[in-house]
């Protein structure tokens, strides 16, 4: 029987930085789920839990222009399972929520654009 990946959830309001950051993650050893909000990323994290194939990690964009953006999406999932490591991305790196990720209930931070070597070392925790 084939092992499975590890899933990693990607919302990312941009379709591009999806496909790309599931390509990137594919090319790491991962399986890449890209949602377009928060609302979505919540949908989506909380169907897998009851399926029984949890994902691995959630990597979010701060802010999304007409949805639910990570700050908001964050809180949700952590309610939902404490032990979730959700990452916070975004190209505001002087954000508070990017400077002090913690506090947000954020487990790490990703600045954008982000390349194969950063996103491999954000997900060496999940492998």
């Amino acid at each position: 029987m084939e092992q499975q990946k590890p899933k990693i959830l990607i919302m990312d309001d941009e379709e591009m930085v999806g496909e790309i950051t599931c390509q990137m993650l594919g090319f790491l050893g991962f399986e890449g789920v890209h949602v377009y909000d928060g609302l979505e990323a919540i949908r989506e994290y909380a169907l897998h839990r009851e399926r029984g194939t949890p994902f691995a990690a959630v990597i979010m964009d701060l802010s999304v222009p007409c949805g639910m953006g990570g700050r908001e999406a964050v809180g949700k999932i952590i309610a939902m399972d404490d032990s979730a490591l959700v990452f916070v991305s975004s190209g505001y790196s002087n954000d508070p929520a990017m400077v002090n990720y913690r506090e947000y209930g954020f487990s790490g931070v990703i600045g954008k654009p982000f390349n194969l070597e950063t996103l491999k070392d954000l997900l060496q925790v999940c492998a």
